[in-house]
């Protein structure tokens, strides 16, 4: 499983619209409107980079309004679950 996040600037009158229709895709598990640099920040789940990369260059760059993105894939994801299932390991 690949999981990105997505760093989009978009039209200001189009980031309702946007984010409503990004949160609509089946590989995008939230969008948040967020302050500063970016107008919207998408977290994706995809099987494969090749879905990664189907999905932004051709399925989000055909929706108006977006225009720009940044693409960081996670390599290792770190939880509260995580740090205290590793604290649990036995001592």
């Amino acid at each position: 499983m690949v999981t990105a996040v997505i760093l989009l600037n978009v039209e200001r009158s189009q980031i309702k619209v946007v984010g409503e229709a990004l949160a609509a895709l089946p590989e995008v598990a939230s969008v948040y409107s967020v302050a500063g640099k970016f107008d919207l920040v998408a977290m994706v789940r995809v099987q494969r980079n090749e879905d990664l990369a189907e999905l932004v260059t051709e399925r989000m760059v055909a929706l108006p309004g977006i225009t720009h993105t940044e693409t960081l894939i996670a390599f290792r994801a770190y939880s509260r679950g995580d740090i205290e299932a590793g604290f649990s390991l036995g001592a």
